[in-house]
């Protein structure tokens, strides 16, 4: 555990205040929920709680029959990782964090499409330029994104479009009702 030198008192109602520099380093905003552990040495730890982390092994299952349906490499993501990768080498993408354009997507709420002639890239993971994204959609639970649908563009000129969308918003729209 990195030790940061900040150190909190626990207010009359329980509360105790998470520093904004480790709020913004950890991707925490408000209203994220967060898993509280102990630890018989007395430590009590906050981490973030990934309800698409918790269907791991499902979301695996689903990225791979995504791939096999649309022909593109499938990525599933939560609000800040990558969960499931089927098409290209998962030790290349797989728990790795997501881009802050992805990020944005998330945000916005809205499904994007990336055409093979568009000058738009939009980097899948933080910090890794090779995967980039040909159609984007939400998952929207609550009200709340917490996790995309990706289909990646794997250098094939194939065409993307109204399929490929639709087929990435329904799997957004199950992996939703998932987690309700």
């Amino acid at each position: 555990m990195k030790a940061t030198g900040i150190v909190r008192r626990i207010d009359d109602l329980g509360r105790v205040v998470i520093p904004k520099e480790i709020r913004r380093t950890m991707r925490i905003r408000e209203g994220d929920p967060l898993e509280i552990f102990t630890t018989q040495e007395g430590e009590v730890i906050f981490k973030k709680y990934s309800p698409i982390g918790e269907f791991e092994p499902f979301a695996i299952k689903y990225a791979e029959t995504l791939t096999k349906t649309s022909g593109h490499p499938t990525v599933i993501t939560d609000r800040d990782t990558i969960v499931a990768v089927y098409g290209v080498p998962k030790n290349q993408l797989n728990n790795k964090k997501v881009s802050a354009e992805l990020e944005n997507i998330m945000n916005d709420k809205l499904n994007i499409i990336v055409k093979p002639n568009e000058k738009m890239n939009v980097p899948v993971a933080d910090g890794i330029d090779k995967y980039s994204a040909s159609v984007v959609c939400p998952i929207i639970s609550e009200g709340d994104s917490i996790g995309t649908v990706v289909f990646l563009n794997d250098g094939k000129k194939e065409t993307i479009g109204v399929v490929e969308e639709k087929l990435a918003e329904t799997a957004a729209g199950f992996l939703s009702k998932q987690m309700e």
